[in-house]
C-alpha cells in the first residue's frame, strides 16, 4: 500500500492542490458563487412555481383601459377616495395601497367619470391649497375607520424620521434593529392621510445586481425604530392585529444549528413567517392568474358585481404600460408591481416558504469533499469510465435531492456547484494519472518496446509492479527459428541485398510473434529467440507460441512467392527459403540479465538450450517445426505426430519430440485422423523391432501425410531401411542420439 502511495503521489498533490484552489476560490468569490446559484434557483421557481391561493388576495389594476376611461393619472384624490368606498362597501378585509400619495391632491378637478374625464370642479377655489386640502380631505374621510394601508419609501437620504405608530413590536431575544436595513427616513403620505390610515408600510424592493426580485425585507429600522413592510402591515390590519412579534436569534442559542445574530421568525396576528438574518424573506412567485384581477374602472362602475371581493386583501396599483409600475422576478422580467405586492402577500399567509438555510452553503461543501474524495479514491482503482459513472450517479442524487427539497419544502440547496467543483478534481486527477501513465509508457517502451507488442507495453505501463527486473522463475514456452542454408544464400547477394532480404523478412516474423503476445528475446542473424509468458502473465502461453510457428510457416510461404514472382519479372534464379523451429515448455531465468548499465530483457536455462537443440533437429527429421513433449502436452488440440525419443547433444535425459504437421482443424480432420492411426502402428512396429512393417507403414503414411511433414516419412523410411541391413546391440533401445547441435 505504501509502494501505491508513493507512485501515486504526484496524482494526490495534484487532486489535493486542485481541490484547496477550488475551496479558496468559493470563499473568496463567494458574491460571485451566488449569482450563479441565483440563476439556478430561478430555474427551479420558472418549472416550478408556487400554486395560487384564490381565496386570499386580489389586486384592483389602474390598467390601460381604466386610465382611458378615467383620464391619465395621478386621478383626483375624490376618485381614490371613491374606490375606497366602494371596495370597502364591498367588504374587503384590507384595501392595501402600492401607490405613494407624498404629495397633495393639485389636480384641481371634479370627480371624473367615463363620460366627462375632466370636468372643472367649480365648488373647489382657485388656489391651489384649497385644491389640495379638498381632494385630500376627501380621501382623509373615506379612510377613516376603513382598513386601510397606505405605502411610504424608506430612504437613504432624508424623509421623516417620526413615523405614526400604527403597531406596536414586541422583541423576543436581543435587539434585532442592528442587522435589519437601515434608513435615514421615509417618503410618508400627506399627514391627513397617513393620521387616518390604518397601517403605513414601506413598498421598497430589494433587488439583486441583475435587478430581479428575490429578497424582500420584512422590516427596516429609522433612529433605532422598526419600520414593516406594506404587505406584512396589510396582513395586520386584515387581521385586526395591534402588534408585531420579532423573534431574534439569541432567543433559540440552546439549538446548536440556530443563526447566532439577527432575526429568525416575525409573527403577525396569526400568521408565523420565517425569515433570514436580517428580516427578509425570499419572494416565491407564482404565474399571473386573470381571474385575481380586478380593473380599477369596473370597481369605479356603479353597475359592477364586487361580491368576490368580500373578506378579500385587496391590493390597488398601477399595471399601465405608461405609468412603468413593474419589477423584475425570476418569471418574468416585467412583473406589474401591484402583482409583485399581492403575490407577497399571498404568500405570507399561504405559508409557501422558500428558504436558503444558515447549514446549506456547509452543506455543498461538504458535499463537494465527498465526492470529490470519492472520485479521487476511485480514479486510481478503476478506469476513469467507471470513475465518471460513479461520479454522474453522485451528481443524479445531488440532483434529485436539491429538486426533492425545493418542491416539498421549499428548501433551496445548490447541486450544480459541488458537482462541477468535484468534476474539476475529477478532471484534474484524470490528467494528472494520464501524464503519469504516459511516463510510464515511455518508460517501459524504453524498456520493452524492442521485445514486445504495444499492447503488452500498454499493459505493463497499467501495471509496472508486474515487472521485476533481474532473474526470476518462470514457466516459459521458448522458440527458436533459423534459416536453412543460408550462408551458401548470402553468399551470392551483396551487403545491401542481404540486409534487404533479412529485414523483408524478419518483419513480418516479428509481427506474428509480437501479435501472438510473443517477447522477443534477440536476433542472432537470420535467427529469431523469442518466450512466452514473460513480463506479463499468459496462461495460454504454449498455444500462443504454436499458434506464433504455424502463422510464421504460412507467412514464409507467401514471402517465397513474392520473391518468386519479383526473381521471375527481373530474369534473375529466386531460391526458396526454409527455416526450422524449435519449441519448448518448461522452468527458466527472465529478467534482466545484462548490466546495471544496459537493459537486456532475455531468458536463461536448460529449457532453452533445448528449444535450441529442437531446432537444429529440424534438418535431421526434415520437418520445419518441431515441439518437445512439454509443449505438446499443453497444446493436444493441434496436430502434432511424435518423431521419437532423442538424446540431444551434451544431455542425458532423452526428449520426447514431435513434428507439428498443422492446426486444430486439421487434427479434428478425418484425413490426419487416419495418418495418426498409421503412425501409431508404425512406431510400434518400429519399438517390435519389424522394421520391414515399419518401413511399409512410413510409405503408406507419405502418401498421406501434409507436405509440411512428408520429409518425416522419408527420414523413418531411410532409417527402417537402415536397421534391417545391421545387426543391433543387445541393449537397442527405440532411442535416437543426435551429436549434433
Amino acid at each position: 500500500m505504501i509502494r501505491r502511495l508513493k507512485k501515486l503521489r504526484v496524482y494526490l498533490f495534484v487532486v489535493v492542490f486542485v481541490y484547496a484552489d477550488i475551496m479558496l476560490m468559493v470563499l473568496t468569490f463567494r458574491p460571485v458563487h451566488s449569482t450563479f446559484q441565483n440563476v439556478l434557483f430561478d430555474q427551479y421557481e420558472r418549472w416550478h412555481p408556487r400554486t395560487r391561493n384564490q381565496d386570499l388576495v386580489r389586486t384592483v389594476e389602474i390598467d390601460d383601459e381604466s386610465i382611458r376611461r378615467f383620464g391619465q393619472w395621478p386621478w383626483p384624490r375624490r376618485t381614490i377616495a371613491r374606490l375606497v368606498e366602494t371596495l370597502g362597501n364591498a367588504n374587503a378585509a384590507a384595501i392595501c395601497f402600492d401607490v405613494l400619495f407624498s404629495e397633495p391632491d393639485r389636480t384641481g378637478v371634479s370627480d371624473p367619470t367615463p363620460d366627462n374625464p375632466r370636468t372643472p370642479n367649480v365648488d373647489i377655489a382657485k388656489d391651489d391649497r384649497g385644491a389640495e386640502s379638498k381632494g385630500d380631505e376627501a380621501f382623509a374621510k373615506a379612510i377613516v375607520d376603513r382598513p386601510v394601508v397606505l405605502g411610504g419609501v424608506v430612504t437613504k437620504r432624508g424623509g421623516a424620521k417620526a413615523i405614526p405608530a400604527k403597531a406596536g413590536f414586541v422583541v423576543v431575544g436581543d435587539d434585532p434593529v442592528a442587522a435589519i436595513p437601515q434608513s435615514q427616513g421615509m417618503l410618508m403620505p400627506v399627514n391627513s392621510l397617513a393620521e387616518n390610515a390604518s397601517g403605513i408600510g414601506f413598498v421598497n424592493w430589494q433587488p439583486d445586481a441583475d435587478r430581479v426580485v428575490r429578497h424582500v425585507p420584512l422590516l427596516s429600522a429609522i433612529d433605532g425604530h422598526l419600520i414593516p413592510n406594506l404587505a406584512i402591515e396589510t396582513l395586520r390590519v386584515a387581521q385586526g392585529a395591534s402588534t408585531y412579534i420579532v423573534k431574534s436569534a439569541s432567543a433559540n442559542r440552546d439549538f446548536s444549528f440556530a443563526p447566532s445574530f439577527g432575526v429568525i421568525a416575525i409573527k403577525v396576528g396569526d400568521v408565523v413567517i420565517p425569515t433570514h438574518s436580517g428580516g427578509e424573506i425570499l419572494a416565491y412567485f407564482a404565474g399571473t392568474d386573470p381571474r385575481l384581477i380586478v380593473p380599477a374602472w369596473k370597481v369605479l362602475d356603479e353597475n359592477s358585481d364586487l361580491s368576490d371581493l368580500r373578506g378579500k386583501i385587496v391590493v390597488v396599483g398601477a399595471s399601465a404600460s405608461m405609468l412603468s409600475d413593474v419589477v423584475a422576478t425570476p418569471l418574468n422580467p416585467s412583473t406589474p408591481g401591484v402583482e409583485a405586492e399581492a403575490q407577497l402577500i399571498e404568500q405570507v399567509i399561504d405559508g409557501a416558504e422558500l428558504l436558503r438555510p444558515d447549514w446549506a452553503f456547509g452543506a455543498e461543501l461538504l458535499a463537494t469533499t465527498i465526492v470529490s474524495l470519492g472520485l479521487a479514491v476511485s480514479v486510481p482503482v478503476t478506469s476513469a469510465l467507471s470513475s465518471a459513472f460513479v461520479g454522474g450517479g453522485a451528481v443524479v442524487v445531488m440532483i434529485a435531492s436539491s429538486w426533492l427539497a425545493f418542491t416539498r419544502f421549499g428548501v433551496l440547496i445548490d447541486p450544480v456547484s459541488p458537482s462541477v467543483l468535484s468534476g474539476m478534481v475529477f478532471l484534474a486527477g484524470v490528467l494528472a494519472l494520464y501524464g503519469q501513465k504516459r511516463r510510464q509508457l515511455s518508460e517501459m517502451q524504453s524498456l520493452f518496446g524492442r521485445f514486445v507488442s504495444s499492447a503488452v507495453v500498454t499493459k505493463l505501463a497499467e501495471h509496472p509492479e508486474s515487472v521485476q527486473l533481474g532473474g526470476q522463475q518462470r514457466t516459459l514456452t521458448v522458440m527458436l527459428c533459423d534459416l536453412r542454408s543460408f550462408t551458401t544464400i548470402s553468399e551470392g547477394l551483396s551487403a545491401i541485398e542481404l540486409a534487404s532480404l533479412l529485414n523483408e523478412y524478419l518483419t513480418p516474423m516479428t509481427s506474428v510473434v509480437l501479435r501472438k503476445m510473443g517477447t522477443i528475446d534477440k536476433y542472432m542473424g537470420d535467427a529469431i529467440m523469442a518466450f512466452w509468458n514473460a513480463p506479463l502473465d499468459d496462461l495460454a502461453h504454449a498455444t500462443h507460441a504454436v499458434s506464433a510457428a504455424l502463422e510464421m510457416r504460412a507467412t514464409l510461404e507467401l514471402l517465397n512467392q513474392r520473391w518468386e514472382e519479383r526473381a521471375s519479372r527481373t530474369g534473375r534464379a529466386s531460391r526458396k527459403l526454409k527455416f526450422g523451429v524449435g519449441l519448448n515448455t518448461g522452468e527458466c531465468c527472465v529478467g534482466n540479465l545484462g548490466s546495471t548499465l544496459r537493459f537486456d530483457y532475455s531468458a536463461i536455462g536448460d529449457e532453452v538450450n533445448i528449444a535450441s537443440r529442437l531446432e537444429g533437429a529440424c534438418k535431421i527429421f526434415d520437418v520445419d517445426i518441431i515441439g518437445s513433449e512439454a509443449t505438446r502436452t499443453e497444446t493436444l488440440e493441434f496436430a502434432w505426430l511424435e518423431i521419437d525419443f532423442v538424446l540431444l547433444k551434451n544431455k542425458l535425459r532423452p526428449v520426447g519430440v514431435y513434428a507439428l504437421a498443422g492446426d486444430p482443424a486439421l487434427a479434428a480432420s478425418l484425413e490426419f485422423i487416419e495418418l495418426t492411426e498409421l503412425h501409431e502402428r508404425m512406431l510400434t512396429a518400429y519399438r517390435d523391432r519389424d522394421f520391414e512393417s515399419a518401413c511399409i507403414l512410413a510409405r503408406e503414411a507419405h502418401a498421406l501425410a501434409p507436405e509440411s511433414v512428408k520429409g518425416l516419412y522419408a527420414f523413418n523410411e531411410r532409417r527402417f531401411a537402415k536397421h534391417t541391413t545391421e545387426e543391433l546391440a543387445p541393449d537397442w533401445r527405440p532411442l535416437i542420439v543426435l551429436n549434433e547441435k
